[in-house]
C-alpha cells in the first residue's frame, strides 16, 4: 500500500488489495482503545466533538505506512494458501 500525504491533514491511499480495509479497522480500533473508551461524554454532540479533536490531531502527526513484510515471503504465503484451497476443492468434487 502507498499513502501520499497530498495536502496537510489529507492522506490518499492506493490500495493494492484489500489488505487498506485492516488499516481502517485499526484506525477505528484505535479511535475506540484511545479516545472513546477513557472519556466520558453527557451528549452526542461531546462525542462527536472528541472524534473530531483525536481525527485532527491525528492528521497533524501523520505517519506513512511501510510494509515490514517482504513481497517474496508474501508471495509464498499466497501460492501455499492457493495449494491448500485446491487441495480442498478436489478432494471434495473427486477430481
Amino acid at each position: 500500500m502507498v499513502a501520499a500525504v497530498l495536502k496537510p491533514g489529507r492522506a490518499h491511499f492506493r490500495p493494492n488489495s484489500a489488505s487498506w480495509l485492516n488499516l481502517i479497522e485499526g484506525w477505528f480500533a484505535q479511535l475506540t482503545n484511545r479516545r472513546r473508551r477513557h472519556g466520558s461524554f453527557e451528549s452526542v454532540a461531546a462525542l462527536t466533538h472528541a472524534i473530531d479533536e483525536w481525527t485532527s490531531h491525528c492528521s497533524d502527526n501523520l505517519r506513512l505506512f511501510v510494509w515490514h513484510t517482504p513481497a517474496r515471503q508474501i508471495i509464498t504465503k499466497v501460492r501455499r494458501g492457493r495449494a491448500a484451497l485446491t487441495r480442498q476443492i478436489k478432494s471434495a468434487t473427486g477430481n
